[in-house]
């Protein structure tokens, strides 16, 4: 058997949830079949049973800015197509690839299957980022869905999105949740990096690790910092805005919460991954404020970093984070009008910093969750089963 995976991330360049996901299946999954890696970039590789190439491109210029990325997403698909395929299937990651998924379908005669880490229709602030291309991105995932043979699913929250959005029979649909390496994502303490960022390590502090964008929910977690206990440091590692408007929003309120309470540390680049686990490793608590999420991969890190988690129960992160055993769980009821802000934010920022507040004030119940984190990724998120299951559904397509 021969799998083509289809991703826009791949290393070096990984920003995401999807890209971390796809680095670590194309591991695992190469040590059981032979597994070729297409993606945006300049990579390429060669190691056993994985080979990597990256489709890269010169940058358009003549077009809307906005408009860059969806056509950029297109040509890729093509010249994917273009350099040939003998795959036995295609399997493709994010919207992203899905043009380039549906063309391998109909131009090789193979299945295709789709992992959903996100879905466009309920992430509409995404217009705001890409104009027309948000209508672009929502009709190719719809197509793509539609016509695939198989699609997985990386939480029974996003499969039931999955099912209520878009005309597919539900036996389609597969859950396989995200997974964690459990050798490189462990407790690694290194205060003099955490120094490097001016962190204390004397001193326990907050940590938040995600893009600036809507979806990730940041403003309502600086907005809750003004009800914070004092006493402990608060470091956000946040980059990669979406656009400028919202990077001038965060740049604004994070500026004014400097202003009023000290010990808060910015950390603007998307860091390197030893270093990600080292701020992991160094925080007393991890929070994600996220208003969408699919699955919330950051929070199984965490976990596997022996950190106590405050999360959203939004979407996957409930099938992580198990409330009252490996951190708590912060309830946050949306908008219809507009899912991505929480009907309640004042509510709702006031409910995080309560439940940061309780854990930062008692040392042994944060320790004790720290371990039961770690105890539920070694249990349940292993990479190497999800290759295998992930093996097995390639398997059953082929043999249907």
């Amino acid at each position: 058997m021969k799998a083509l995976l289809l991703t826009k991330e791949y290393p070096p360049h990984v920003y995401g949830g999807a890209g971390v996901h796809v680095t670590y299946l194309a591991k695992e999954l190469a040590k059981l079949i032979s597994l070729e890696v297409r993606c945006f970039g300049g990579q390429s590789l060669m190691d056993g049973n994985l080979s990597v190439r990256g489709f890269d491109l010169e940058e358009i210029m003549s077009c809307p800015k906005q408009l860059k990325s969806p056509i950029d997403a297109a040509r890729r698909g093509v010249d994917m197509n273009a350099a040939g395929i003998n795959a036995d299937l295609v399997h493709c990651h994010s919207w992203y690839t899905h043009l380039g998924g549906i063309m391998a379908k109909l131009l090789y005669g193979i299945p295709l299957i789709i992992t959903v880490h996100s879905l466009e229709p309920l992430r509409p602030w995404k217009r705001e980022q890409l104009g027309g291309g948000y209508d672009f991105s929502l009709w190719v995932e719809r197509q793509a869905l539609e016509l695939a043979d198989a699609i997985i699913a990386v939480s029974h929250e996003t499969k039931k999105d999955i099912l209520s959005l878009f005309p597919v029979s539900e036996k389609k649909v597969v859950v396989i949740h995200n997974g964690i390496d459990l050798e490189e994502y462990c407790a690694t303490k290194d205060p003099v990096l955490l120094q490097k960022w001016g962190i204390n390590s004397e001193e326990p502090y907050l940590l938040f690790v995600g893009r600036i964008t809507r979806q990730k929910g940041i403003i309502h977690l600086v907005r809750a910092f003004q009800k914070l206990q004092l006493g402990f440091q608060i470091v956000l590692c946040a980059g990669s805005p979406d656009t400028p408007e919202i990077a001038q929003e965060i740049e604004a309120a994070i500026a004014a919460a400097q202003e009023e309470r000290p010990g808060i540390i910015w950390i603007r680049n998307m860091v390197e991954r030893h270093e990600v686990i080292a701020l992991y490793s160094g925080a007393a608590v991890f929070v994600c404020p996220s208003i969408y999420e699919p699955f919330g991969i950051i929070n199984l890190e965490a976990m596997a970093c022996s950190v106590p988690v405050v999360a959203s129960a939004v979407g996957g992160i409930k099938e992580v984070v198990v409330d009252g055993v490996t951190g708590f769980l912060v309830a946050v009821e949306q908008q219809q009008e507009s899912p991505f802000e929480p009907l309640n934010p004042d509510q709702f920022s006031s409910d995080l910093a309560a439940k940061i507040n309780q854990l930062i004030a008692d040392p042994a119940l944060r320790a004790r969750m720290g371990a039961a984190g770690r105890e539920r990724a070694e249990h349940h998120f292993s990479w190497e089963m999800i290759a295998k299951k992930t093996e097995r559904l390639y398997a059953n397509v082929l043999n249907a």
